[in-house]
Parts: C-alpha cells; structure tokens; sequence
C-alpha cells in the first residue's frame, strides 16, 4: 500500500477494511490523477450527468462507491488497493 500525506491509510485499503474518504481526499486523488470532476466521471463511465455526481462526492453529500475510488487511486498512482 502506498501513503500520502492528504489520504488516510484506511482508505486505501480492501474492500472489507475499507473507510469512506472526505471530500478533500477525493479532491486530492483527482489532482493526483490529473482529472477534473468530468474528466474523472467519464472515465469512470458515470454518464451524462457524471460529473454532477463527482461533485455530490466531493462536497460530501452522497458516498463514492468503493469500485469507483479504487479505480481514482488506480490513475492517481495509489496502487491497486483492492489486493
């Protein structure tokens, strides 16, 4: 498992172990990742209103779903935190 500074360590991990991250800590993956909210919302194949729903996550009023932060870290370069 990789660390950074701006992430807690328990979201970086597996599914099971997993904790929810803030808003800035998925701020802070996208910047790591190069991603704007709609960027990262068509990568992650979120649709037509994707990036609204990036925008829920950041400001904290609905959770990322664990498959969709796990692939953010993946292109910010945080490993493959599901193994």
């Amino acid at each position: 498992m990789i660390n950074h500074p701006n992430i807690r360590r328990e979201c970086l991990r597996p599914a099971e172990n997993w904790t929810q991250p803030t808003g800035e800590e998925i701020r802070e993956v996208l910047r790591l990742a190069g991603l704007t909210g709609g960027r990262a919302a068509k990568a992650l194949g979120l649709g037509a209103k994707g990036d609204r729903t990036v925008r829920r996550w950041i400001g904290e009023d609905s959770q990322i779903p664990y498959a969709a932060w796990s692939i953010l870290c993946d292109l910010a370069g945080l490993g493959i935190i599901w193994k």
